[in-house]
């Protein structure tokens, strides 16, 4: 089904524009202007709504018109939103962020952008669901990482680099036309009746809800150690967030050099590193694909360390290798998100498809994003290199609760890989 992966394609493309613009420009230009990495650290607040859309999910899996499509008739409306704030943004002077109240209203805008976006998340991932069967998951979810990735080329790295020669107000513009642009398969689709159409009443979510949906997690061993996994999956991503771009000003880049070497080639690893995913597990399972590209990871954040130790001893490091660095990091970091998403899919029950692939992923985003924050305050404290050691070391614990869900599967889920 080609049509069934373009049309994904696209919604997470429209989705990764901003998301590309708040995780990978807006540090630089932060970092830029002299803001310390504990604020930049704090900005991560504003990623909150992809913590907590669990709380509006079984809204979206309950409510929908059927003439428009179930899913369809959240996803237009949130993405047309998202074109509107990016224009009201474009209005915001970049030189006037300093004045409390245009400050108030970029990130307001921002807020209200991550807001629409999560919503639109919840709406795709239970499209998605609904839609892929079990030997179309894998794709589904490497074109679904290689159009959040797209995102992420424009929404960053080209942000970035149309700073240095465009107006502040036309780079915005260009990202709501674009997010138009990808909107346009969606408004050509028409979705098919499934599960959600005939899902059970969804109460709102609560805390003695999410503690009763919990109970799904220990149906099984396997389910059990799976919620550990998720509980882990993000730590080590969330200490280093903040500090990867900002590394790369005090290097010395340039916004033209951040913006097409480091987050354009970035994402471009990203993309072969999502295909690369996509083979891979034709041939092998999801378990074993996710305990090798973890290992990976964790030699991705060591050469990290490495390239802040050299810069804190003032060591002169090539180009070439601050990019090629970056670049494998950014390809493996795919590959683990791919694999990821297939066995989150692969652990969502169709009827309830938006909240429990939105439960899952809001877990691994609540604990990313809770040490975002954390993460600029020690930072700041223990210096570039030394922090990153001990993050290399953390994502080297995190191998564990992998480890041993691999081991807990039934043997036909084991080697698995369709």
């Amino acid at each position: 089904m080609p049509n069934l992966y373009l049309l994904l394609f696209s919604l997470y493309w429209a989705q990764g524009l901003p998301v590309g613009f708040m995780t990978h420009a807006l540090p630089v230009i932060l970092r830029a202007q002299g803001v310390s990495l504990a604020h930049i650290g704090g900005f991560g607040l504003l990623m909150l709504p992809w913590s907590i859309k669990i709380f509006w999910a079984p809204w979206v899996d309950r409510f929908g018109r059927s003439a428009q499509g179930h899913y369809r008739s959240w996803i237009i409306p949130t993405q047309l939103l998202s074109v509107v704030v990016l224009i009201g943004l474009s209005f915001i002077p970049i030189q006037a962020l300093n004045e409390p109240l245009y400050l108030f209203g970029f990130f307001f805008g921002l807020l209200l952008m991550n807001l629409v976006g999560a919503t639109q998340d919840i709406a795709t991932d239970g499209l998605a669901v609904n839609i892929l069967t079990g030997q179309q998951q894998h794709w589904g979810n490497t074109f679904q990482v290689i159009g959040s990735r797209l995102g992420f080329i424009v929404g960053g790295g080209a942000m970035l680099w149309a700073l240095d020669w465009l107006h502040w107000q036309a780079t915005f513009l260009m990202l709501a036309l674009l997010v138009f642009l990808n909107t346009l398969p969606i408004l050509l689709y028409r979705e098919p009746q499934h599960a959600a159409k005939t899902a059970q009443k969804t109460t709102p979510f609560s805390w003695q809800v999410v503690r009763q949906y919990l109970g799904y997690f220990r149906q099984s061993r396997s389910l059990a150690l799976w919620l550990w996994v998720l509980l882990s999956f993000k730590i080590a991503d969330g200490l280093s967030g903040p500090l990867l771009k900002p590394l790369m000003v005090d290097l010395g880049l340039s916004f033209s050099q951040i913006g097409i070497y480091v987050t354009m080639l970035g994402a471009f690893a990203a993309l072969l590193g999502a295909g690369v995913a996509g083979l891979l597990l034709r041939v092998m399972s999801r378990a074993r694909a996710l305990v090798l590209f973890s290992v990976l990871k964790v030699l991705a954040l060591a050469a990290y360390s490495w390239l802040a130790y050299q810069y804190e001893q003032q060591q002169a490091v090539a180009l070439w290798l601050i990019y090629l660095i970056n670049a494998l990091e950014d390809g493996i970091s795919a590959m683990l998100l791919v694999v990821m998403l297939t066995l989150v899919m692969h652990y969502s029950r169709k009827q309830l498809a938006g909240t429990d692939f939105t439960f899952q992923v809001a877990l691994m985003a609540t604990v990313s994003g809770g040490l975002y924050s954390l993460s600029g305050i020690l930072g700041d404290q223990l210096g570039y290199a030394r922090y990153l050691m001990m993050i290399s070391g953390i994502a080297l614990l995190c191998l564990l609760p992998i480890l041993v869900w691999a081991r807990s599967l039934p043997k036909d889920e084991a080697v698995q890989h369709k």
